[in-house]
């Protein structure tokens, strides 16, 4: 067990809604389409000039408002994204710009949709070895930079948004019962964005092939998925030594309602304690487990000593799983 409490969580949602039907004037698709086979009914979109850097930053403060602390308290702040703002500096010292702070260390996880999994993790570490107080955990992305609006198989999926938790030592026994991550680095192939890094940097072919975008194997992803999170969420329950009955609130990587579905199923969990926002905000990627688990919150379905089981997937393939105690 890694001692650890979240003290604080908070959330950034851009305004723009875009729905299915809006969708459905841009691309061969409509609301009934996405809907069955998604789940998805309608994700939010950010402003041309807001960056995910924007969005973390303002989930951050929002967590430490809500943890009565101020961002300069922080001793490390870290980011999982797909989205960076660039290429370097991290999207995480972006954070640290737009908050005025100098000091904390700063620095991204790359992990895809599990990126959020993988931060907590690594700030569990650090708060149980006592290298750091009090980390900020980040999950935020801005997927409609990236997304190819004329692929209806990718564009009708994913929207914006980021979510944090503020992470310091455990109290009356809260923490990390046990956890299991884990990549698979055969299937990079499957999901990824090809153009702008060193394998094929930005040139006028790239741009015109659509290369800066999301390219994914649906299918292969999909199959992938349902495997990974069932795994990851399994093993760290046997981990934990816990029976699906002793689970307060199950939180999947919000993905797609299907996936969802069947990871849950397949872990024995009943659908009334599984945590549902992917109908209103898609695939928000390392965003959604951490913007979950603020709704959670707020809606009341966690307190003191409840036990809460996340699990995600992403590009890489990544996976993880997290058995807490809150």
């Amino acid at each position: 067990m890694k001692s650890l409490k979240i003290v604080g969580t908070g959330v950034s949602l851009p305004p723009r809604v875009l729905t299915n039907d809006d969708l459905a004037r841009m691309v061969d698709t409509s609301d009934a389409w996405i809907t069955e086979r998604t789940g998805i009914r309608e994700r939010r979109i950010a402003a041309d000039d807001v960056s995910t850097s924007d969005l973390c930053a303002e989930a951050l403060r929002n967590a430490c408002e809500d943890a009565s602390l101020a961002p300069s308290d922080l001793d490390a702040i870290i980011v999982g994204t797909s989205t960076t703002d660039t290429l370097f500096p991290s999207t995480a010292c972006w954070v640290q710009h737009k908050l005025g702070l100098s000091g904390p260390a700063a620095f991204d996880v790359s992990a895809g949709c599990s990126g959020f999994l993988y931060a907590l993790e690594l700030a569990s570490a650090l708060v149980t070895a006592g290298t750091a107080a009090r980390v900020a955990v980040v999950g935020g992305e801005a997927m409609s930079k990236v997304v190819n609006w004329k692929d209806r198989s990718t564009c009708v999926l994913f929207g914006d948004g980021a979510g944090a938790a503020i992470v310091t030592a455990g109290v009356d026994g809260s923490g990390v019962l046990a956890s299991n991550w884990g990549a698979d680095g055969t299937l990079a192939e499957i999901l990824q964005q090809p153009g702008g890094g060193s394998r094929m940097p930005a040139t006028h072919a790239t741009v015109e092939q659509a290369a800066h975008t999301v390219h994914m194997d649906g299918g292969t992803v999909f199959k992938h998925a349902v495997l990974a999170m069932t795994r990851a969420a399994t093993t760290a329950m046997e981990k934990a030594k816990i029976e699906a009955h002793d689970i307060d609130l199950f939180i999947p990587h919000q993905a797609n309602m299907r996936i969802m579905e069947i990871a849950r199923k397949r872990a024995g969990v009943p659908v009334e304690k599984m945590m549902v926002v992917v109908h209103k905000y898609g695939n928000m990627s390392a965003a959604t487990i951490p913007v979950a688990l603020h709704e959670a919150r707020m809606e009341g379905r966690i307190e003191d000593g409840s036990i809460v089981v996340m699990t995600a997937f992403g590009t890489g393939l990544t996976w993880g799983g997290t058995v807490l105690r809150w």
